[in-house]
């Protein structure tokens, strides 16, 4: 199939691939890697060096100054005039958490409004093995109900931000039909596909393949793969006309052995396998048309 003739493929934009960059991460550490950025300003910097490495789209969650976890809205406030400052790559802000209140996490989306906020659509156990396989690093319940959820809508679509369904299984893409039915999202959608975590769909082409033939006819799509498991995905996405998340989140490695000095790293990779496949990295402007961004 060359590209001249996919305009069956679901999510497929011939010409222009977005890439994703999630540059922090709730969970990653310096301990684990560097390069993780905490500050507004050091969040803002990786943002800007994404955007010139060829990412149309930075993926964002608050730290402190020690890189604990924060929902304050002055904190992403901040982050969002610092990164405005410095390049006009889409802005994308996690909601995701464990035990936090939804008040919590859907405050700084109604008073900064993101150009996209992400909606995790179902719950899921959620753990981590040691790297000798041994035992739990973490194991936990994952929990984001339908109240929760619709909840997260509501205040997304009241300040004009674009969710982001991220879907770490079958079951959680299922889970947009009744919200759907309902006249509570509005078309066309835009779906993570994250793939790799222990709890989720297993980080497989095959999966991959799965996964995109459940979304909508009309609906964009992205891959997100964990560690090791990235660029297998990377590539396959690419390959199908879709679009693709890299960063320190979920990967710090551009290959085997080599761990990335900074997200921009990883961007290039993309950016090069992109073309590699006869597709341009989207700028912010074409992702923003591309997405349907107001």
């Amino acid at each position: 199939m060359t590209y001249e003739n996919q305009e069956s493929v679901k999510g497929n934009h011939p010409d222009r691939a977005i890439i994703s960059a999630a540059l922090t991460g709730a969970l990653t550490t310096r301990d684990q890697c560097e390069a993780i950025p905490y500050t507004p300003a050091e969040i803002a910097e990786e943002a800007a060096a994404a955007r010139e490495a060829g990412a149309a789209v930075a993926h964002i969650h608050a730290r402190t100054e020690n890189g604990s976890p924060t929902f304050s809205d002055e904190t992403y406030q901040e982050i969002y005039d610092e990164v405005r400052d410095r390049t006009d790559i889409v802005i994308n802000f996690s909601t995701g958490a464990l035990h936090e209140p939804v008040e919590e996490r859907t405050s700084y989306i109604e008073s900064v409004q993101p150009d996209i906020a992400a909606l995790n659509m179902g719950s899921m156990n959620y753990a981590k093995y040691s790297d000798d396989r041994d035992d739990f690093v973490f194991d936990m319940v994952f929990e984001n109900p339908f109240e929760e959820i619709r909840e997260f809508l509501r205040t997304m679509q009241e300040n004009g931000v674009k969710p982001e369904l991220e879907c770490f299984d079958t079951g959680h893409i299922g889970n947009t039909r009744p919200i759907l039915q309902k006249g509570e999202l509005d078309p066309p959608l835009n779906f993570s596909l994250i793939m790799g975590v222990l709890g989720g769909i297993p980080a497989t082409v095959e999966n991959l393949a799965h996964q995109v033939r459940q979304v909508p006819d009309d609906a964009n799509w992205q891959v997100i793969g964990i560690s090791e498991d990235q660029w297998p995905l990377v590539a396959a996405a690419l390959a199908m006309g879709g679009n693709v998340r890299v960063g320190l989140e979920d990967n710090f490695y551009v290959s085997e052995g080599e761990m990335a000095e900074s997200n921009a790293d990883l961007v290039e990779k993309a950016a090069r396998m992109a073309r590699d496949v006869g597709r341009e990295p989207a700028t912010p402007e074409e992702a923003r048309e591309i997405l349907r961004l107001d």
